[in-house]
Parts: C-alpha cells; structure tokens; sequence
C-alpha cells in the first residue's frame, strides 16, 4: 500500500509540475528538469531524463512516455489527448488532480486500517503503565504479610 501511495504521490507531483511550468511558457525540456526534479523519487526522475532525450531526438512526449514503461495507462492518454488538442498544460493539471484525489483516498484508507493497531498499542502502554504502578504497593502488601 505504501508504494502505491508512493507511487502515485510522484505521478502527482509530475503533472503539476510539468502542467504548470508548461503553462508558464516554458519549454518542454526544461519543464522535464524540473519535473524530474519535483517526482521525489529517482525511478522517475531517471525516466524522465529518457524522456528528455527521446523529446530532443524528435519523438513525442506521449510516445516518449510510452516508452519508459513508468507510467500508467491514464497519464498516456491524457499526455496524448493533450499533445493532440494543444492543451497538454490543462490535462497534465487535469491528470494531477486525479491522482491528488487518489492519494487522499489511499491515506484515509490507510489512516483506518491503522487505527485498531494503535488504539491496542496505547492499551499496552496504558496497561503497562498500570501495572507499574500498583505492583510496588502488591509487594509491600506481601511483605507486610
């Protein structure tokens, strides 16, 4: 579960980035620098340096994409419904907002799962701290005795 959130954070982090530096009229390549940059995870920041290259070889950034076999099937449609209509900024954006809501789901998934493991962590404390307490007074009751 935590590599799929993992996963999918960089994913995220990847279209916003590219999404907005696209948007802001820089080149495709330099967008890819500092996308790479942004994933927070090598595996895709490698990936995205091959892409780079492909892009300045002449292939396309979906195909490019396509290639690395790091991305899931969405982020390619999208990349390339974006190449195809001139809109790439708006549904890499549009593909970071999914992937955004994704993660939420997965963190209040795993935030319930994780719940009954620390309700019976502070039960242990709390019974240990108990113990600790009146153990003392027990064996002075038995040495009185």
């Amino acid at each position: 579960m935590f590599g799929i959130l993992f996963q999918e954070a960089s994913i995220a982090r990847f279209c916003r980035m590219l999404g907005t530096t696209f948007a802001a009229g820089m080149p495709l390549t330099q967008a890819l620098d500092l996308s790479a940059k942004a994933t927070g995870n090598l595996y895709y920041e490698q990936a995205l340096l091959i892409i780079k290259e492909s892009i300045l070889k002449g292939s396309s950034l979906s195909h490019a994409m396509r290639m690395t076999n790091c991305f899931p099937s969405m982020v390619l449609q999208m990349t390339h419904i974006g190449e195809s209509s001139g809109e790439l900024e708006r549904m890499m954006n549009q593909s970071a907002v999914i992937y955004e809501e994704n993660i939420d789901s997965l963190v209040d998934n795993l935030s319930h799962l994780l719940e009954p493991m620390i309700m019976a962590v502070l039960g242990i404390i709390v019974g240990g701290l108990v113990v600790a307490m009146y153990l003392p007074i027990f064996k002075l009751g038995q040495a009185l005795a």
